[in-house]
């Protein structure tokens, strides 16, 4: 049963999924979209609101007219002999069947619930309505059905009293909704139109207001358009607002980094360019010699010690142009990519041994006691190819630079700080001065002992083996042999595997 990963934050998931599965498009079309697109639906929002205030204004305003005319009517209602009665003026009564702002209907309850005067067929005063709190007075306001129509309807209930009986009357004026409604239209109509020309304006200010923001990042973007392929100059981060500065510093750290590398490649290219000439011209001189002496010998018994001298040095020339061009290439190798090969666990003590199997024949042809003191079984995490290659180059450094008879020991243990893994290689050559220890990392630097020990070297092996070495972030240092002289070279590497 495997273990399941802890589950990343949601916002996380999105965000991943987001910049996976989607491009990024324009960022005016993104700003435009995330500003209009919220402010049209507040405006909309907005809109609903002021239409809803409207209407309640409008409704209050009805209801305060209504009212006013059911006061006008309670005020003819009177009792006379006993009986309540309602005094409506003919022209009144004009006035609610034919007022122009909708149809009026009227009714009179008198003290007993008997019809007075007006519409008897006028809906009754649901139980459930409330007092309206609204205005110093006992009355009603509620909706109702009359006659397929809808109406409001005010229901003020009216004292009346004389010397022989006292009550309550019912006054009841009722408004067809048409003229509520023409005027929600016209509210809801002007407040579209205003609303409409909110957004186009409010729109045309935002795409202006971006437009004019974006400007410093297009004029960035034609400077760097612009640039020759050789300008790699830092752009000035002025030409942006403060917020994009980080990402022009980053970008001329970029540039710097890259000025950088193709500088690291123009000195590796001429100062390769200079080391293979002069093998290759040396090479060139030594088969013409071949030939001319082929020539003199035309015809004669040729002298097969003075062919044999010059085609030794052209394979000792071959031997030394072939290793300065394996190494160039490991050399390239490492510095472009070598981040990008497989890192795996890698036995440092079998790796130490074979490298010292593969050097035994030329430490015999030199006469050089070549030893490894490997007890630990020493696993380290890293590339096999590039370890061999570390190895390989430390042990032949000091095979070239160690003089017959003398001795190299190639060592591999664990301990000491942090429980490091540590690869040492020991000679008894020459050394190399303190003050020389840190030049010697420079590709094609070679010190004056050096020199004269090996005048064929290339002065490559140990800057390979610091690059090797920082790409496995291990620690290299140089120091004198146990015996006074001569060079230990240690690798340091960081926690085992």
């Amino acid at each position: 049963m495997t273990a399941r990963a802890p589950s990343q934050p949601l916002l996380e998931r999105l965000r991943r999924r987001w910049a996976q599965g989607r491009p990024l498009g324009s960022l005016r079309s993104q700003l435009l979209r995330w500003l209009l697109i919220p402010l049209v639906m507040l405006v909309l929002l907005d809109a609903v609101f002021v239409y809803r205030n409207a209407l309640d204004a409008a409704d209050m305003a009805y209801d305060r007219s209504l009212l006013a005319s059911t006061r006008a009517l309670a005020e003819r209602v009177s009792i006379v002999n006993g009986k309540v009665v309602a005094e409506v003026p003919y022209v009144a009564l004009d006035s609610f069947e034919t007022d122009t702002l909708g149809r009026i209907y009227y009714k009179v309850t008198g003290i007993n619930g008997e019809l007075v005067s007006g519409y008897g067929d006028l809906p009754p005063v649901p139980k459930n309505v409330p007092r309206s709190q609204n205005y110093p007075a006992l009355v009603r306001f509620y909706h109702a059905d009359y006659h397929g129509k809808p109406i409001r309807i005010a229901a003020l209930l009216q004292p009346v009293y004389d010397d022989s009986m006292r009550g309550i009357a019912l006054i009841q004026v009722a408004e067809t909704l048409d003229a509520r409604r023409g005027l929600s239209n016209q509210i809801l109509f002007d407040t579209l139109i205003w609303q409409a020309a909110m957004i186009l304006v409010m729109g045309a200010l935002v795409w202006f207001a971006v437009r004019l923001v974006l400007r410093p990042l297009m004029r960035l973007k034609t400077e760097v358009e612009t640039r020759t392929l050789s300008d790699l100059s830092d752009v000035d981060p002025t030409l942006v607002h403060k917020e994009m500065r980080p990402l022009v510093s980053a970008m001329n750290g970029a540039m710097s980094r890259l000025q950088q590398l193709i500088a690291s490649q123009r000195r590796f290219i001429a100062d390769a360019s200079h080391q293979l000439r002069t093998p290759l011209t040396v090479l060139k001189t030594q088969a013409e010699l071949a030939m001319r002496e082929c020539d003199r010998q035309a015809g004669a018994p040729p002298d097969i010690a003075a062919l044999r001298d010059i085609v030794r040095s052209i394979a000792v020339t071959t031997d030394s142009t072939v290793l300065l061009a394996n190494r160039l290439l490991t050399l390239a190798r490492i510095e472009h990519g070598g981040e990008n090969l497989a890192m795996d666990t890698v036995a440092l003590r079998d790796m130490a041994q074979q490298v010292g199997l593969e050097m035994a024949m030329a430490a015999v042809a030199k006469n050089i006691d070549l030893s490894l003191e490997a007890p630990d079984e020493a696993p380290v995490h890293g590339q096999a190819l590039l370890l061999h290659e570390l190895v390989a180059n430390l042990v032949d450094n000091a095979l070239r630079y160690t003089p017959p008879g003398g001795s190299v020991i190639l060592r591999v243990r664990v301990g000491g700080h942090a429980n490091e893994t540590v690869l040492e290689v020991e000679d008894s050559g020459a050394g190399i001065p303190p003050a020389e220890r840190e030049r010697v990392f420079t590709p094609f630097y070679r010190v004056g002992a050096a020199l004269e020990s090996n005048p064929g070297g290339a002065g490559l092996g140990l800057a390979i083996v610091r690059d090797i070495a920082a790409l496995h972030g291990a620690r290299l240092e140089l120091a004198t042999a146990a015996n006074g002289h001569g060079l230990k070279v240690s690798v340091h590497f960081s926690g085992g595997a």
